[in-house]
């Protein structure tokens, strides 16, 4: 499964190659949550930053229930967040704050890209393998664009 996750004010809007809207993330409220939308505008997950600037963390939340926990273990020396869920431990892994690897269970099953479009923002290229793909990939990069974004715009 390969997705392009593009940003525009406080939206992020998620693309297969095709380019046809796969989801949508929307800032609600003043605060930090960010709630994740399928094409057929139907509330998914909701991604909530608990920690500050200096020390990111992020609850992913479905039904009202945590569903799975993300904490940044690096901002700059191997800039790493790490997720635990119920079923699943993921770690978003980098040297560069660009190119991220997602692991699971320690595996390599997919990456993110970090680039810049011609108007100067920032733009995610995910890959994942098609059999670990859930709705909640998505978050990963709004996760990265929030905790490491101002870092990798350009002056």
């Amino acid at each position: 499964m390969e997705l392009i996750i593009s940003i525009k004010g406080n939206k992020y809007f998620v693309k297969d190659k095709k380019d046809r809207l796969q989801y949508t993330v929307k800032k609600k409220g003043f605060g930090s949550k960010y709630i994740l939308y399928n094409a057929s505008d139907y509330n998914l997950y909701t991604l909530v930053q608990t920690g500050d600037d200096r020390k990111p963390s992020y609850a992913i939340v479905l039904n009202d229930a945590t569903f799975m926990t993300f904490v940044c273990k690096s901002l700059f020396l191997d800039p790493t967040l790490v997720g635990q869920g119920k079923d699943a431990n993921y770690s978003l892994a980098s040297k560069d704050r660009k190119h991220f690897s997602i692991l699971l269970e320690g595996n390599e099953v997919g990456t993110i890209d970090t680039s810049i479009t011609v108007g100067g923002e920032l733009q995610y290229d995910l890959a994942i393998e098609d059999k670990l793909f859930d709705d909640y990939i998505p978050l990963f990069a709004v996760m990265l664009d929030k905790s490491f974004g101002a870092m990798n715009k350009p002056n």
